[in-house]
Formats: structure tokens, C-alpha cells, sequence
């Protein structure tokens, strides 16, 4: 498609309003494009938590440069409807008392952490924090944490909490999905993750620690699955240096004794910004971590580049 449709907004991007629906319905109508069950290709699109907390300058975890991967993320959708089969969206989704949440902790005086705080193993151990809720699983998961992931827990702000309207999409990219849904007589596929109160889960493949006996607190190998089946799999998303990173990387693990899957992996570089933290260069260990993986065979393309599959 040449021509984007006729109620696309991008000034409305990063802003809260509520989609009309019939026009959306009736643009993809007029669109006259192939179902996507005649595909001859399976290309899948992966959108990673392009919520409002995220994304919407007054969301409570706004990221940098988020609007602007949105819109490039949405003219890529409609650029490339045609050859879009499906596309999958995550939607992080967190409630109250969580283990990277400030009511999770306190100091001696009984105050909370202040958000990106980082709270090591060491801490605990000294007192300078202790966690309020389950205390012994806490403390085990911090150890965990920096023995197996190598990460230290960071305290974020409440965020993309369940019932919220930070939890939402940005209203202008759903719009853009439902078009295509409509237009290619598609369902759109909905992944949320971050509900189990002791890990924190950036990836849509699983949490940082599993959490057995809990639904969601292992690999989401239906998901793997399905994009195991696709000839293409293209990723945009936020943050770059979080969610987005993770996901990327459970990918590229799962994958590692195939190089064909590897290869089949499009990453929208143009379409992901990173967290911005006070002391830690979110962004760059994302690049090094990005560049061991296109050693590996993953693609790096931009979102207006010809589509090379």
C-alpha cells in the first residue's frame, strides 16, 4: 500500500482518545486486500509493550523517542499490510505489590525505595533494605537473580498497572491493528505477562526467574511455537533495553542450535528506544548484546527499508 487510510492521525499518536471504530472498520473494507489465510508467507509481527505508561509522555515509565517508534511502527503496518499475516502484541500488566515495586520494600525507617533504586543481594544481607513481602523467597530471588541472570533488581515506578489506562496501546496503533485485522480477516493475537508478584517477567518468553507451579511463571512455548511456523518474524517494540532486549534474547537462546530461525528474525531498529536511567547506560548494553546477536544471524533493518524476505 502506497496510501495510508483516511482516518490515520499521526498528531494523535501519544495522546489518549477513543477510536472510531466504524470508520476503521469501513476503511479496511474498502481496502479490498487478500485474507491472510492466502498468504504464501508467514510473516509475523511482534509488537512489544507499546503501552501508554510507556510510550505517552505522561505515562509513569515514559520512554524517550517512544512516539516516534509508534508512528514508524504503524506506517510500517500499513505499508506492509499485504504482507503482514499476523501480528502479535504484548501488554505488560502489573499489579500493586510486586517485587520491583516500592511497597515491596523499606529501609530501617520504614521507607520505601525511591523508583530505579537498585537493590542487590549485598543490601539484604546488610539491612540497608528488607523486603515486606515474603521475605525468604525475596531475598532468594535477588541472589538468584545475580547468580543466573546477572542483573541487579531494579525498583520501577507503579506501572502499566492492570485496570489502568497506562495498561492500554496507544490508541493510534490499535487502530492500525484492528484495520489490519479487519482488512486481512486476521485475529490479532494478545500476550500479557507480568502478573506473578515474585519475578519480574521483561520477555514474552518468560520471566527473568521461573516461578514453578504458577501459570505464567515458565516459557511460553505456545508462543515460540507459533513463531517457529512463521517464514518471518519481525520485531518493534519498547524498551529497547528491557522488554524488547529480552524477548530478543530468548529468541536468539531458543533458536541457537538453528541458524534458519535465527536468519527469519527482522528487528525494526527504528521502531525501540531505550529506558533512561540516572546511572546505568541502558542503551549501550543493549547495542553490545544486539550486535552478538547479528553475529549470530539476526537481521537489523529499518522500518522503511524494502523488505529484504
Amino acid at each position: 500500500m502506497n496510501k495510508f487510510p483516511g482516518f490515520y492521525n499521526p498528531n494523535r499518536i501519544g495522546t489518549l482518545y477513543y477510536p472510531d471504530y466504524a470508520a476503521i472498520a469501513a476503511a479496511a473494507t474498502q481496502t479490498n486486500l487478500p485474507p491472510a489465510s492466502d498468504d504464501k508467507q508467514n510473516v509475523h509481527l511482534v509488537i512489544i509493550d507499546m503501552q501508554v505508561d510507556f510510550c505517552h509522555q505522561s505515562g509513569s515509565l515514559f520512554v524517550p523517542g517512544a512516539a516516534a517508534d509508534i508512528q514508524r511502527t504503524i506506517e510500517f503496518i500499513y505499508t506492509h499490510a499485504a504482507r503482514i499475516t499476523n501480528i502479535t502484541c504484548s501488554l505488560d500488566s502489573h499489579l500493586p505489590h510486586q517485587i520491583f515495586h516500592p511497597a515491596w520494600w523499606a529501609d530501617d525507617n520504614g521507607a520505601h525505595p525511591a523508583p530505579f533504586t537498585m537493590i542487590s543481594y549485598e543490601d539484604i544481607k546488610s539491612g540497608k533494605w528488607r523486603p515486606l513481602v515474603a521475605p525468604v523467597q525475596s531475598t532468594n530471588y535477588v541472589k538468584q537473580l545475580e547468580a543466573q541472570a546477572k542483573k541487579t533488581l531494579t525498583i520501577w515506578p507503579y506501572h502499566v498497572m492492570i485496570g489502568s489506562m497506562g495498561n492500554a496501546l496507544d490508541p493510534e496503533l490499535f487502530a492500525a491493528i484492528l484495520w489490519h485485522s479487519l482488512a486481512r480477516k486476521t485475529q490479532p493475537t494478545w500476550l500479557t505477562k507480568g502478573t506473578v508478584p515474585l519475578t519480574e517477567h521483561y520477555s514474552i518468553v518468560q520471566p527473568e526467574i521461573p516461578v514453578p507451579n504458577h501459570p505464567m511463571g515458565g516459557k511460553n512455548k505456545q508462543f515460540l511455537d507459533t513463531l517457529a511456523e512463521a517464514d518471518a518474524i519481525v520485531i518493534a517494540g519498547e524498551a529497547e533495553s528491557h522488554c524488547v532486549l529480552e524477548t530478543v534474547e530468548d529468541l536468539v537462546e531458543d533458536f541457537t542450535n538453528r541458524p534458519d530461525a535465527l536468519r527469519k528474525i527482522y528487528f525494526l531498529r527504528d521502531c525501540t528506544s531505550p529506558v533512561v536511567h540516572p546511572d546505568v547506560d541502558f542503551h549501550a548494553i543493549a547495542l553490545a548484546r544486539f550486535a552478538d546477536f547479528k553475529k549470530q544471524g539476526v537481521n537489523f533493518i529499518n522500518s522503511t527499508d524494502p523488505l529484504p524476505f
